[in-house]
């Protein structure tokens, strides 16, 4: 009998509409919180708080606490995945428009292709490949480029400067993810790390003196309502929704949210805040997309040939 059967449609439906959904919403509710909010700070109230919860529930309903090695392996990764990954997004949407910065980090997929070309050299430089890679190199070369005549303005250097890096950080933490010891169960995992990644940010916001000038009597009702959503939504709803999709579809499905989130995003910038959509925006957001497809879809039959291969857990924005 076909496991699919049991399944109502409207759980996946549904399921699929929040990972698409709301991490493509997310760029958008950062953008507002980091106008008032210092980035770092930002980040760091965010994830402690989801963490802390992640992982109190996951100790209420009988799970082992991890050990000191996983907590170890947790605060490396922290500081990968939440300074320099999403510690260096909330810096660059001071910059940045947030449908550019969630197409910005939709070349992850590109940095991965690479990393197991170069370094693990697990994948081999196909025609197809090599030209899904350019396209994609090309996609950020078209939003970036000053000498480009296609119209609207360049996104700022720092900025998308600050979101290379950021991909780069979480494609080196994805590699490192599959070799460090971590609790089994993924709620766990990403709890500990979420935490890990507060207190780091916590750390690295104080280092940069956030704290100083910071007044939470001064932040208005839509900067805590972007924080509130980025916690409940963002980190904890549409993590839970990713946890049931990958036991209940295959990863190339739910792999998709990968090019759907940034058409979100920037649909998302476009209507709510005001942000850019004209040629250079279309034209790169669609090189970035197709490099992203190209590259997902040869991951997914190197991934078919060897079924232990999941997707990461970390994938959240």
């Amino acid at each position: 009998m076909d496991a699919h059967a049991d399944r109502p449609t409207w759980k996946t439906l549904l399921a699929f509409a929040i990972i698409y959904f709301v991490w493509g919403s997310t760029f958008f509710a950062i953008r507002v919180g980091v106008r008032e909010v210092p980035p770092f700070l930002l980040a760091a109230v965010r994830f402690s708080v989801a963490g802390l919860i992640l992982y109190a529930w996951m100790i209420a309903r009988g799970e082992r606490s991890p050990t000191g090695r996983q907590w170890r392996s947790a605060f490396l990764l922290a500081i990968l995945i939440f300074v320099f990954d999403y510690g260096l997004l909330f810096w660059a949407e001071q910059r940045v428009p947030s449908g550019m910065a969630a197409v910005m980090l939709a070349t992850i997929p590109v940095y991965m292709a690479l990393s197991e070309i170069i370094f693990l050299r697990t994948q081999k430089l196909t025609v197809r490949l090599a030209v899904a890679l350019l396209i994609g190199v090309g996609g950020v070369a078209v939003l970036v480029s000053r000498s480009l005549n296609v119209g609207g303005a360049p996104i700022d250097r720092l900025g998308a400067l600050a979101l290379l890096v950021a991909g780069i950080s979480w494609s080196a933490a994805a590699t490192l993810t599959r070799k460090l010891p971590l609790p089994p169960s993924k709620v766990m995992s990403s709890g500990v790390q979420m935490l890990a990644g507060g207190v780091m940010l916590a750390l690295t916001a104080a280092t940069l003196g956030e704290f100083r000038n910071f007044h939470p009597s001064d932040i208005s009702r839509a900067a805590w309502l972007s924080l509130v959503y980025l916690i409940i939504f963002g980190s904890i709803v549409a993590f839970t929704a990713y946890v049931w999709l990958i036991h209940h579809e295959s990863p190339t499905k739910v792999g998709t949210y990968a090019y759907v989130n940034p058409v979100v995003a920037v649909v998302i910038g476009y209507f709510l805040g005001g942000e850019p959509l004209g040629l250079r925006t279309i034209l790169g957001t669609a090189f970035v997309l197709i490099s992203v497809v190209v590259i997902t879809a040869t991951g997914a039959k190197k991934s078919a040939n060897n079924p232990t291969t999941i997707l990461s857990v970390e994938d959240a924005s």
